[in-house]
């Protein structure tokens, strides 16, 4: 459990996230528009997403399906009876005074997502519900000095709003069920996880108790769009509410928003109560009935998801915990992993696509997995004469760097720069005698039981062979002829 010292004793963190997922649909939830992101204001806006009277919604069959498949991964409960109802409240960007949106009946209820921790352990947070419901417009204050603009593009869009329960207790927490979450949306291929277009949004719930005691007054800090800016304002806030409460005052339930390039939250308004939106079920839309056995096609087609792969990771190539986490979190990654170790030593190709390989695409500009000059045939070739001894570990990073620069394969850097290894016997035996012959010093206070010179000693050989000796092979002579 994490707790938050203050001046009057500990105080401990509940937090619940609200996630806006933008679902991957070529339509909106109720009309033919166009979904695109980055479109000209209003240029994909229907009738019925501009409120014009008599326009009906009909409800887009994707955006359903996607919903479904969410829910499945997330292990929830898929309700087969589901309603929508009007949400009802005033914005200059909702056209209609309201939003279509689920209430009483979510077409997802309870499930359950796996944290993945940094110390390597995992813990459970619950999900409470799943439910579909249309995005509002954008209001754009800063174009003219005295008016609001309004693009409706986004009024429409698909959005699966996926409710945690109260039970992440730190930042760090709430930040790696938002990096689950995504992962899982994007393995699904149902909500893209993009943050910064605005695909995917958090409202962060938190109160702050003694530990031990009933749950505390809880504030609502509206769309978060970074994992990063999610957990400063966790940080922020529960800072917030400890000096309040440490001072003897209340907090307000409240909704606030977190200013991202400040460091600072305001207040935005009192938090609304369920009966302050006058839900009902919406007339133009009938209830939403599907079929079991549907259900049950769309589950057989799943792809394997983030936590089944990590552990077959762990079973079949005999990777720590941390390791098959990273390689899992995305897709593509787990995809280049699996190629690269067709037939290679699995531990060896992960520490090289962890750690040479990420620290490559994350020096270089625009990079990625696609586009990147060392693809998965190139890195399973340097990997390969490391492992027959054609080159050391060592010379291997000089090489991959190389080959980062060039696009060039191994085996070519390796006869340009004439790199090859020296593993031939015969070869090393001379120079490991002369170097004996060399340095009797050495070799007596070795045998008076200075062990550590054998490192001085291969050093030595190294640096005769201009770091082309095989240390291996190097370290089996030196012990053989010194022992």
């Amino acid at each position: 459990m994490t707790t938050i010292e203050g001046k009057t004793g500990p105080w401990e963190m509940v937090i619940g996230l609200e996630v806006h997922a933008q679902v991957i649909a070529d339509s909106k939830l109720f009309s033919g528009a166009a979904t695109t992101f980055g479109a000209e204001p209003n240029s994909q806006v229907s009738l019925v997403d501009a409120a014009m009277p008599g326009m009906l919604p009909v409800i887009n069959e994707m955006a359903v399906e996607q919903a479904v498949k969410t829910g499945l991964g997330l292990n929830a409960k898929i309700n087969l009876f589901s309603e929508f109802e009007r949400k009802n409240y005033f914005y200059a960007d909702l056209p209609q005074g309201y939003q279509i949106s689920q209430f009483l009946h979510p077409i997802v209820g309870e499930g359950t997502i796996i944290l993945d921790l940094e110390d390597g352990k995992t813990r459970e947070v619950g999900i409470e519900r799943l439910h579909l419901e249309q995005d509002a417009g954008k209001s754009l204050h800063d174009q003219h000095p005295t008016q609001s603009y309004i693009d409706l593009n986004r009024s429409g869009v698909t959005l699966m709003e996926i409710v945690s329960k109260p039970d992440m207790r730190s930042a760090e927490e709430a930040g790696a069920y938002l990096r689950k979450l995504r992962s899982i949306l994007r393995y699904l291929g149902t909500c893209d996880g993009n943050m910064d277009e605005g695909s995917m949004r958090a409202d962060v719930n938190l109160s702050m108790r003694r530990p031990g005691d009933p749950l505390g007054t809880r504030t609502e800090t509206k769309n978060v769009n970074s994992i990063r800016f999610v957990q400063q304002s966790i940080e922020l806030e529960a800072r917030r509410q400890v000096e309040i409460l440490e001072e003897g005052g209340t907090i307000a339930q409240e909704t606030r928003l977190f200013d991202a390039s400040k460091g600072t939250s305001r207040s935005m308004r009192s938090k609304e109560e369920a009966h302050d939106y006058r839900y009902f079920p919406d007339p133009d839309l009938l209830p939403l009935k599907i079929k079991a056995d549907w259900v049950e096609s769309l589950k057989s087609e799943l792809p394997e998801l983030p936590d089944a792969k990590k552990q077959r990771f762990m079973d079949d190539f005999g990777l720590p915990v941390y390791d098959a986490g990273v390689l899992v979190a995305d897709q593509e990654t787990a995809a280049f992993y699996e190629t690269v170790a067709e037939g290679r030593d699995p531990k060896l190709v992960a520490n090289w696509v962890i750690g040479d390989y990420f620290g490559a695409l994350n020096r270089t500009s625009g990079a990625n997995l696609g586009n990147a000059p060392v693809d998965a045939a190139k890195l399973g070739g340097l990997i390969d004469l490391i492992a027959d001894g054609t080159i050391s570990g060592r010379t291997a990073k000089e090489v991959f760097e190389a080959m980062w620069d060039s696009g060039k394969d191994a085996s070519t850097i390796v006869e340009e720069k004439g790199l090859k290894q020296i593993s031939d016997t015969g070869a090393l035996e001379g120079i490991v005698d002369q170097l004996i012959a060399d340095n009797p010093g050495q070799v007596e206070q070795y045998k008076g039981g200075n062990v550590k010179l054998i490192g001085w000693f291969v050093g030595q050989v190294m640096k005769a062979t201009q770091g082309k000796a095989n240390p291996g092979m190097v370290n089996q002579l030196l012990k053989k002829k010194l022992d």
